[in-house]
Protein backbone atom coordinates (compact mmCIF):
# COMPACT_ATOMS: atom_id res chain seq x y z
CA UNK A 1 0.00 0.00 0.00
CA UNK A 2 2.79 2.42 0.90
CA UNK A 3 4.61 1.60 -2.33
CA UNK A 4 1.47 2.33 -4.37
CA UNK A 5 0.99 5.66 -2.58
CA UNK A 6 4.62 6.56 -3.24
CA UNK A 7 4.16 5.57 -6.90
CA UNK A 8 1.29 8.04 -7.36
CA UNK A 9 -1.95 6.49 -6.07
CA UNK A 10 -4.38 9.24 -5.02
CA UNK A 11 -7.48 7.14 -4.35
CA UNK A 12 -7.73 3.50 -3.29
CA UNK A 13 -10.76 1.53 -4.47
CA UNK A 14 -12.07 -1.33 -2.34
CA UNK A 15 -14.10 -3.72 -4.51
CA UNK A 16 -16.75 -5.04 -2.13
CA UNK A 17 -17.85 -7.70 -4.64
CA UNK A 18 -14.98 -9.88 -3.43
CA UNK A 19 -14.12 -11.13 0.03
CA UNK A 20 -15.94 -10.51 3.28
CA UNK A 21 -16.98 -7.24 4.88
CA UNK A 22 -14.50 -7.88 7.66
CA UNK A 23 -11.64 -8.28 5.18
CA UNK A 24 -12.58 -5.05 3.42
CA UNK A 25 -12.81 -3.12 6.70
CA UNK A 26 -9.38 -4.45 7.65
CA UNK A 27 -7.93 -3.23 4.33
CA UNK A 28 -9.60 0.12 4.93
CA UNK A 29 -7.85 0.43 8.31
CA UNK A 30 -4.49 -0.53 6.83
CA UNK A 31 -4.87 2.05 4.06
CA UNK A 32 -5.69 4.77 6.57
CA UNK A 33 -2.64 3.82 8.63
CA UNK A 34 -0.35 3.74 5.58
CA UNK A 35 -1.51 7.23 4.57
CA UNK A 36 -0.92 8.58 8.07
CA UNK A 37 2.57 7.10 8.22
CA UNK A 38 3.43 8.68 4.85
CA UNK A 39 1.69 11.97 5.77
CA UNK A 40 -0.40 11.83 2.58
CA UNK A 41 -4.07 12.53 1.91
CA UNK A 42 -5.47 9.39 0.27
CA UNK A 43 -9.12 9.04 -0.64
CA UNK A 44 -10.81 5.65 -0.20
CA UNK A 45 -13.66 4.54 -2.47
CA UNK A 46 -15.97 1.69 -1.42
CA UNK A 47 -17.26 0.11 -4.65
CA UNK A 48 -20.63 -1.47 -3.87
CA UNK A 49 -21.45 -4.75 -5.67
CA UNK A 50 -24.89 -3.68 -6.91
CA UNK A 51 -27.19 -6.19 -8.62
CA UNK A 52 -24.16 -7.90 -10.10
CA UNK A 53 -24.82 -11.44 -11.26
CA UNK A 54 -21.86 -13.71 -10.56
CA UNK A 55 -20.78 -17.26 -11.27
CA UNK A 56 -20.00 -19.66 -8.46
CA UNK A 57 -16.46 -19.48 -7.10
CA UNK A 58 -13.70 -21.33 -8.99
CA UNK A 59 -11.59 -23.32 -6.53
CA UNK A 60 -8.66 -22.88 -8.92
CA UNK A 61 -8.22 -21.02 -12.23
CA UNK A 62 -10.02 -22.69 -15.14
CA UNK A 63 -8.99 -22.23 -18.77
CA UNK A 64 -12.21 -22.36 -20.76
CA UNK A 65 -11.61 -23.61 -24.29
CA UNK A 66 -13.32 -22.05 -27.32
CA UNK A 67 -15.93 -24.46 -28.70
CA UNK A 68 -16.46 -26.30 -25.42
CA UNK A 69 -19.88 -26.60 -23.77
CA UNK A 70 -21.10 -25.96 -20.24
CA UNK A 71 -24.29 -25.43 -18.24
CA UNK A 72 -25.40 -22.38 -16.26
CA UNK A 73 -27.72 -23.12 -13.33
CA UNK A 74 -29.41 -20.67 -10.93
CA UNK A 75 -27.96 -21.00 -7.44
CA UNK A 76 -24.87 -20.62 -5.28
CA UNK A 77 -21.87 -22.83 -4.65
CA UNK A 78 -18.64 -23.71 -6.43
CA UNK A 79 -18.24 -23.91 -10.18
CA UNK A 80 -16.96 -27.13 -11.73
CA UNK A 81 -15.35 -27.53 -15.14
CA UNK A 82 -18.77 -27.92 -16.81
CA UNK A 83 -21.48 -26.58 -14.44
CA UNK A 84 -21.45 -22.95 -13.30
CA UNK A 85 -23.93 -21.80 -10.63
CA UNK A 86 -25.30 -18.29 -11.29
CA UNK A 87 -26.43 -16.00 -8.46
CA UNK A 88 -29.72 -15.06 -10.14
CA UNK A 89 -32.96 -16.86 -9.25
CA UNK A 90 -34.85 -16.04 -12.44
CA UNK A 91 -31.99 -16.92 -14.79
CA UNK A 92 -34.08 -19.46 -16.74
CA UNK A 93 -36.96 -17.00 -17.23
CA UNK A 94 -34.93 -13.87 -18.11
CA UNK A 95 -32.21 -15.26 -20.40
CA UNK A 96 -33.28 -16.50 -23.80
CA UNK A 97 -31.92 -19.01 -26.32
CA UNK A 98 -29.65 -17.11 -28.70
CA UNK A 99 -28.45 -14.61 -26.08
CA UNK A 100 -24.74 -13.94 -25.84
CA UNK A 101 -23.44 -13.62 -22.30
CA UNK A 102 -20.06 -12.13 -21.43
CA UNK A 103 -18.05 -13.15 -18.37
CA UNK A 104 -15.68 -10.94 -16.41
CA UNK A 105 -14.61 -7.92 -18.42
CA UNK A 106 -15.80 -9.51 -21.66
CA UNK A 107 -12.90 -11.78 -22.56
CA UNK A 108 -15.13 -14.90 -22.33
CA UNK A 109 -18.32 -15.02 -24.42
CA UNK A 110 -21.03 -17.71 -24.15
CA UNK A 111 -23.83 -18.49 -26.61
CA UNK A 112 -27.03 -19.82 -25.00
CA UNK A 113 -28.12 -22.83 -27.08
CA UNK A 114 -30.84 -24.49 -24.97
CA UNK A 115 -32.99 -24.26 -21.84
CA UNK A 116 -33.52 -27.75 -20.42
CA UNK A 117 -35.55 -26.71 -17.38
CA UNK A 118 -32.65 -27.14 -14.94
CA UNK A 119 -30.15 -24.85 -16.60
CA UNK A 120 -28.98 -23.10 -19.74
CA UNK A 121 -26.79 -25.06 -22.13
CA UNK A 122 -24.05 -22.82 -23.55
CA UNK A 123 -21.35 -23.03 -26.17
CA UNK A 124 -18.12 -21.10 -25.58
CA UNK A 125 -17.69 -18.66 -28.47
CA UNK A 126 -14.51 -17.14 -27.04
CA UNK A 127 -12.60 -18.88 -24.29
CA UNK A 128 -10.29 -17.59 -21.61
CA UNK A 129 -9.13 -17.91 -18.02
CA UNK A 130 -11.74 -17.82 -15.26
CA UNK A 131 -10.83 -17.43 -11.60
CA UNK A 132 -12.29 -16.19 -8.36
CA UNK A 133 -15.98 -15.29 -8.64
CA UNK A 134 -16.35 -13.49 -11.98
CA UNK A 135 -19.44 -11.56 -12.98
CA UNK A 136 -21.62 -12.62 -15.88
CA UNK A 137 -23.39 -9.92 -17.85
CA UNK A 138 -27.14 -10.14 -18.35
CA UNK A 139 -28.68 -7.25 -20.34
CA UNK A 140 -29.75 -4.57 -17.84
CA UNK A 141 -33.22 -4.21 -19.34
CA UNK A 142 -33.89 -7.87 -18.40
CA UNK A 143 -32.62 -7.67 -14.82
CA UNK A 144 -35.34 -7.65 -12.17
CA UNK A 145 -32.88 -6.48 -9.50
CA UNK A 146 -32.81 -2.86 -8.29
CA UNK A 147 -29.98 -0.51 -7.38
CA UNK A 148 -28.89 -0.14 -4.61
CA UNK A 149 -29.57 -3.62 -3.24
CA UNK A 150 -30.22 -4.34 0.42
CA UNK A 151 -26.74 -5.82 0.60
CA UNK A 152 -25.31 -2.58 -0.84
CA UNK A 153 -27.02 -0.56 1.90
CA UNK A 154 -25.76 -2.94 4.57
CA UNK A 155 -22.18 -2.65 3.34
CA UNK A 156 -22.48 1.12 2.97
CA UNK A 157 -23.74 1.53 6.54
CA UNK A 158 -20.69 -0.34 7.83
CA UNK A 159 -18.31 1.89 5.88
CA UNK A 160 -20.12 5.10 6.82
CA UNK A 161 -19.50 4.18 10.45
CA UNK A 162 -15.74 4.16 9.86
CA UNK A 163 -15.75 7.34 7.75
CA UNK A 164 -15.52 6.22 4.10
CA UNK A 165 -14.81 9.10 1.70
CA UNK A 166 -16.59 7.91 -1.47
CA UNK A 167 -18.98 5.14 -2.46
CA UNK A 168 -19.49 3.81 -6.00
CA UNK A 169 -23.00 2.74 -6.98
CA UNK A 170 -23.10 -0.10 -9.52
CA UNK A 171 -25.58 -0.57 -12.39
CA UNK A 172 -27.22 2.82 -12.03
CA UNK A 173 -30.09 3.24 -14.49
CA UNK A 174 -31.59 6.59 -13.42
CA UNK A 175 -31.17 9.50 -11.02
CA UNK A 176 -33.78 7.79 -8.83
CA UNK A 177 -31.28 4.96 -8.17
CA UNK A 178 -28.77 7.49 -6.85
CA UNK A 179 -31.35 9.24 -4.67
CA UNK A 180 -32.42 5.89 -3.17
CA UNK A 181 -29.10 5.73 -1.33
CA UNK A 182 -30.51 8.44 0.97
CA UNK A 183 -27.24 9.84 2.32
CA UNK A 184 -26.52 13.32 3.60
CA UNK A 185 -24.70 15.43 0.98
CA UNK A 186 -20.91 15.56 1.08
CA UNK A 187 -18.97 16.26 3.24
CA UNK A 188 -21.39 15.08 5.94
CA UNK A 189 -21.79 11.93 3.90
CA UNK A 190 -19.54 10.20 1.36
CA UNK A 191 -19.33 11.39 -2.23
CA UNK A 192 -21.53 9.13 -4.40
CA UNK A 193 -19.91 7.92 -7.62
CA UNK A 194 -22.43 6.70 -10.22
CA UNK A 195 -21.04 3.93 -12.42
CA UNK A 196 -22.20 4.30 -16.04
CA UNK A 197 -22.39 0.72 -17.28
CA UNK A 198 -25.90 0.30 -18.69
CA UNK A 199 -27.69 1.56 -21.78
CA UNK A 200 -30.35 3.12 -19.54
CA UNK A 201 -27.66 5.11 -17.71
CA UNK A 202 -26.43 6.58 -20.99
CA UNK A 203 -29.98 7.59 -21.90
CA UNK A 204 -30.53 9.22 -18.47
CA UNK A 205 -27.01 10.61 -18.15
CA UNK A 206 -27.60 14.27 -17.29
CA UNK A 207 -30.03 13.43 -14.48
CA UNK A 208 -27.62 10.86 -13.05
CA UNK A 209 -24.70 13.30 -13.15
CA UNK A 210 -26.74 16.00 -11.41
CA UNK A 211 -27.77 13.58 -8.65
CA UNK A 212 -24.22 12.26 -8.14
CA UNK A 213 -20.95 13.59 -6.78
CA UNK A 214 -18.87 11.96 -9.54
CA UNK A 215 -19.21 9.48 -12.41
CA UNK A 216 -17.25 6.39 -13.45
CA UNK A 217 -17.14 5.24 -17.08
CA UNK A 218 -17.20 1.50 -16.34
CA UNK A 219 -16.25 0.24 -19.77
CA UNK A 220 -16.49 -3.49 -19.04
CA UNK A 221 -20.24 -3.84 -18.64
CA UNK A 222 -20.94 -0.74 -20.77
CA UNK A 223 -19.08 -2.43 -23.62
CA UNK A 224 -21.32 -5.48 -23.21
CA UNK A 225 -24.50 -3.33 -23.23
CA UNK A 226 -23.52 -1.20 -26.23
CA UNK A 227 -21.79 -1.94 -29.51
CA UNK A 228 -18.02 -1.96 -29.17
CA UNK A 229 -17.58 0.60 -31.95
CA UNK A 230 -19.76 3.05 -30.01
CA UNK A 231 -17.80 2.68 -26.75
CA UNK A 232 -14.97 5.21 -27.46
CA UNK A 233 -17.50 7.84 -28.48
CA UNK A 234 -19.68 7.18 -25.43
CA UNK A 235 -16.59 7.55 -23.26
CA UNK A 236 -15.81 10.98 -24.72
CA UNK A 237 -19.41 12.17 -24.42
CA UNK A 238 -19.87 10.95 -20.83
CA UNK A 239 -16.64 12.59 -19.71
CA UNK A 240 -17.40 15.92 -21.42
CA UNK A 241 -20.94 16.13 -20.00
CA UNK A 242 -19.76 15.12 -16.54
CA UNK A 243 -16.97 17.70 -16.38
CA UNK A 244 -19.21 20.46 -17.76
CA UNK A 245 -21.55 19.87 -14.81
CA UNK A 246 -18.66 20.13 -12.34
CA UNK A 247 -18.31 16.46 -11.38
CA UNK A 248 -15.10 14.42 -11.52
CA UNK A 249 -15.07 11.69 -14.18
CA UNK A 250 -13.21 8.38 -13.76
CA UNK A 251 -12.21 6.21 -16.72
CA UNK A 252 -11.97 2.52 -15.78
CA UNK A 253 -11.52 -1.06 -17.03
CA UNK A 254 -8.59 -2.82 -18.73
CA UNK A 255 -6.41 0.29 -18.94
CA UNK A 256 -3.13 -1.57 -18.36
CA UNK A 257 -4.54 -5.11 -18.30
CA UNK A 258 -1.40 -6.80 -19.68
CA UNK A 259 0.54 -5.58 -16.62
CA UNK A 260 -1.27 -8.11 -14.44
CA UNK A 261 1.67 -10.29 -15.43
CA UNK A 262 3.89 -8.22 -17.76
CA UNK A 263 6.48 -5.62 -16.62
CA UNK A 264 5.31 -3.06 -19.21
CA UNK A 265 2.01 -2.25 -20.98
CA UNK A 266 1.20 -2.77 -24.63
CA UNK A 267 1.49 0.25 -26.93
CA UNK A 268 -2.30 0.26 -27.32
CA UNK A 269 -2.77 0.39 -23.53
CA UNK A 270 -0.37 3.32 -23.19
CA UNK A 271 -2.34 5.13 -25.89
CA UNK A 272 -5.62 4.29 -24.11
CA UNK A 273 -4.47 5.96 -20.88
CA UNK A 274 -3.17 9.03 -22.75
CA UNK A 275 -6.35 9.31 -24.81
CA UNK A 276 -8.47 9.22 -21.64
CA UNK A 277 -6.46 12.23 -20.45
CA UNK A 278 -7.01 13.96 -23.81
CA UNK A 279 -10.76 13.22 -23.42
CA UNK A 280 -10.66 15.32 -20.24
CA UNK A 281 -11.03 12.57 -17.64
CA UNK A 282 -10.32 13.55 -14.03
CA UNK A 283 -8.90 10.17 -13.02
CA UNK A 284 -7.79 6.89 -14.56
CA UNK A 285 -8.39 3.69 -12.63
CA UNK A 286 -6.67 0.34 -12.26
CA UNK A 287 -8.49 -2.87 -11.30
CA UNK A 288 -7.03 -6.35 -11.70
CA UNK A 289 -3.61 -4.82 -12.39
CA UNK A 290 -3.30 -3.84 -8.73
CA UNK A 291 -5.77 -6.31 -7.15
CA UNK A 292 -4.08 -9.48 -8.39
CA UNK A 293 -1.15 -8.13 -10.44
CA UNK A 294 2.44 -9.21 -9.88
CA UNK A 295 3.78 -5.67 -9.23
CA UNK A 296 1.02 -3.20 -8.24
CA UNK A 297 3.38 -0.31 -7.46
CA UNK A 298 5.04 -0.60 -10.89
CA UNK A 299 1.63 -0.43 -12.59
CA UNK A 300 0.69 2.70 -10.62
CA UNK A 301 4.02 4.34 -11.47
CA UNK A 302 3.58 3.44 -15.15
CA UNK A 303 0.07 4.87 -15.30
CA UNK A 304 1.15 8.02 -13.46
CA UNK A 305 4.03 8.52 -15.89
CA UNK A 306 1.80 8.11 -18.98
CA UNK A 307 -0.81 10.48 -17.54
CA UNK A 308 1.78 13.09 -16.60
CA UNK A 309 3.24 13.04 -20.11
CA UNK A 310 -0.24 13.29 -21.66
CA UNK A 311 -0.95 16.31 -19.44
CA UNK A 312 1.90 18.12 -21.18
CA UNK A 313 0.12 17.76 -24.55
CA UNK A 314 -3.41 18.48 -23.36
CA UNK A 315 -5.27 21.25 -25.23
CA UNK A 316 -6.00 23.37 -22.14
CA UNK A 317 -7.20 26.45 -24.00
CA UNK A 318 -9.43 24.53 -26.41
CA UNK A 319 -10.95 22.50 -23.57
CA UNK A 320 -11.76 25.60 -21.49
CA UNK A 321 -13.43 27.34 -24.42
CA UNK A 322 -15.52 24.22 -25.11
CA UNK A 323 -16.68 24.09 -21.47
CA UNK A 324 -17.50 27.79 -21.67
CA UNK A 325 -19.60 27.28 -24.81
CA UNK A 326 -21.39 24.25 -23.36
CA UNK A 327 -22.28 25.90 -20.08
CA UNK A 328 -23.39 29.26 -21.47
CA UNK A 329 -25.76 27.52 -23.90
CA UNK A 330 -27.67 25.75 -21.08
CA UNK A 331 -30.42 27.20 -18.84
CA UNK A 332 -29.00 27.85 -15.37
CA UNK A 333 -30.26 28.49 -11.86
CA UNK A 334 -29.06 31.74 -10.28
CA UNK A 335 -26.48 29.96 -8.07
CA UNK A 336 -25.18 27.88 -11.00
CA UNK A 337 -24.99 30.92 -13.28
CA UNK A 338 -23.05 32.90 -10.65
CA UNK A 339 -20.65 29.99 -10.17
CA UNK A 340 -20.13 29.66 -13.92
CA UNK A 341 -19.40 33.35 -14.34
CA UNK A 342 -16.98 33.46 -11.38
CA UNK A 343 -15.08 30.34 -12.37
CA UNK A 344 -14.86 31.46 -16.00
CA UNK A 345 -13.49 34.82 -14.78
CA UNK A 346 -10.96 33.01 -12.59
CA UNK A 347 -9.82 30.80 -15.48
CA UNK A 348 -9.40 33.82 -17.77
CA UNK A 349 -7.63 35.93 -15.12
CA UNK A 350 -5.29 33.05 -14.28
CA UNK A 351 -4.33 32.70 -17.95
CA UNK A 352 -3.98 36.40 -18.76
CA UNK A 353 -2.23 37.50 -15.54
CA UNK A 354 0.12 34.54 -15.16
CA UNK A 355 -1.42 33.52 -11.84
CA UNK A 356 0.75 30.93 -10.09
CA UNK A 357 -1.99 29.25 -8.10
CA UNK A 358 -5.75 29.29 -7.60
CA UNK A 359 -6.58 29.06 -3.90
CA UNK A 360 -10.08 27.60 -3.45
CA UNK A 361 -11.71 27.88 -0.03
CA UNK A 362 -14.59 25.42 0.38
CA UNK A 363 -16.22 23.21 3.01
CA UNK A 364 -17.72 20.80 0.49
CA UNK A 365 -15.10 20.89 -2.29
CA UNK A 366 -17.68 22.35 -4.70
CA UNK A 367 -15.52 25.37 -5.55
CA UNK A 368 -12.53 23.18 -6.37
CA UNK A 369 -14.59 20.97 -8.68
CA UNK A 370 -16.16 24.04 -10.32
CA UNK A 371 -12.81 25.62 -11.30
CA UNK A 372 -11.23 22.27 -12.18
CA UNK A 373 -13.76 21.97 -15.05
CA UNK A 374 -11.72 24.54 -16.99
CA UNK A 375 -8.42 22.67 -16.53
CA UNK A 376 -6.42 25.82 -15.60
CA UNK A 377 -2.66 25.53 -15.92
CA UNK A 378 -2.17 27.29 -12.59
CA UNK A 379 -2.00 25.05 -9.50
CA UNK A 380 -5.34 24.40 -7.80
CA UNK A 381 -5.01 24.42 -3.99
CA UNK A 382 -8.17 23.24 -2.24
CA UNK A 383 -8.46 24.65 1.30
CA UNK A 384 -11.03 23.12 3.64
CA UNK A 385 -11.41 22.50 7.37
CA UNK A 386 -13.30 19.25 6.69
CA UNK A 387 -11.14 16.07 6.85
CA UNK A 388 -13.50 14.11 4.57
CA UNK A 389 -13.52 16.91 1.97
CA UNK A 390 -9.71 16.85 1.96
CA UNK A 391 -9.74 13.20 1.02
CA UNK A 392 -12.57 13.61 -1.50
CA UNK A 393 -10.52 16.26 -3.30
CA UNK A 394 -7.88 13.64 -4.11
CA UNK A 395 -10.17 12.61 -7.01
CA UNK A 396 -10.49 16.13 -8.45
CA UNK A 397 -8.35 16.97 -11.46
CA UNK A 398 -5.21 18.97 -10.64
CA UNK A 399 -6.21 19.63 -7.03
CA UNK A 400 -3.86 19.64 -4.05
CA UNK A 401 -5.90 19.26 -0.83
CA UNK A 402 -4.86 21.73 1.91
CA UNK A 403 -6.12 21.80 5.49
CA UNK A 404 -7.19 25.16 6.91
CA UNK A 405 -8.29 25.35 10.56
CA UNK A 406 -11.49 27.26 9.98
CA UNK A 407 -13.36 29.44 7.51
CA UNK A 408 -14.55 32.72 9.01
CA UNK A 409 -14.47 36.29 7.67
CA UNK A 410 -13.19 36.50 4.12
CA UNK A 411 -10.12 38.65 4.78
CA UNK A 412 -8.78 36.45 7.59
CA UNK A 413 -9.41 33.29 5.55
CA UNK A 414 -7.61 34.69 2.50
CA UNK A 415 -4.62 35.71 4.60
CA UNK A 416 -4.39 32.25 6.19
CA UNK A 417 -4.69 30.50 2.82
CA UNK A 418 -1.92 32.65 1.33
CA UNK A 419 0.37 32.05 4.32
CA UNK A 420 -0.20 28.29 4.17
CA UNK A 421 0.54 28.29 0.43
CA UNK A 422 3.83 30.13 1.07
CA UNK A 423 4.78 27.90 4.01
CA UNK A 424 4.23 24.72 1.97
CA UNK A 425 6.25 25.98 -1.01
CA UNK A 426 3.37 26.14 -3.49
CA UNK A 427 3.96 29.84 -4.19
CA UNK A 428 6.71 32.37 -3.53
CA UNK A 429 6.82 35.93 -2.28
CA UNK A 430 5.69 38.27 -5.06
CA UNK A 431 3.58 35.68 -6.89
CA UNK A 432 0.05 36.65 -7.87
CA UNK A 433 -2.64 34.16 -6.77
CA UNK A 434 -6.40 34.00 -7.27
CA UNK A 435 -8.50 33.24 -4.21
CA UNK A 436 -11.90 31.75 -5.03
CA UNK A 437 -14.75 30.83 -2.70
CA UNK A 438 -18.30 31.41 -1.54
CA UNK A 439 -19.33 34.28 0.69
CA UNK A 440 -22.26 32.38 2.20
CA UNK A 441 -22.73 29.03 3.90
CA UNK A 442 -24.71 27.76 0.90
CA UNK A 443 -23.14 24.71 -0.73
CA UNK A 444 -23.28 24.93 -4.49
CA UNK A 445 -22.46 28.58 -5.08
CA UNK A 446 -19.08 30.26 -5.72
CA UNK A 447 -19.36 34.04 -5.76
CA UNK A 448 -16.11 35.58 -4.48
CA UNK A 449 -12.83 36.16 -6.36
CA UNK A 450 -9.81 38.10 -5.12
CA UNK A 451 -6.47 38.63 -6.87
CA UNK A 452 -3.71 38.74 -4.26
CA UNK A 453 0.05 39.35 -4.46
CA UNK A 454 1.89 37.16 -1.96
CA UNK A 455 3.85 39.16 0.65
Amino acid sequence: MKNMIDAGMNVARLNLSHGTLEESLERYSRLRQAAVELDEEIGILADLPGPKVRLGTFAEPLLLETGSTLQLEPGEGQSTSSVFPVSYETLLEDVQIGDRLTVGDGSVVLDVTDNNGNGLACRVLFGGLLQGRPGIHIPADRLRLTTPTNDDLRLLDAFIEVGIDMAALSFVRSAHDVRRVGLEPAPRGPLIVAKIETRAAVENLDGIITASGAVMVARGDLGAECSIEDLPHLQKDIIARCIALGRPAITATQMLESMVTAPSPTRAEASDVANAVFDGTSAVMLSGETAIGSDPALVVATMASIAERADQEFDYDGWAHQIKRDRLSEPQSIDAAVTDVMTMATWRAAAEMGVKAILCVSRSGFTVRAIARFRPQAKILGFTPEPRTLRQLTMSWGATPMHIERIDDIDATINRAVQLSLANGHVRSGDVVAVLGGSSATIGSTDTLRMVRCP
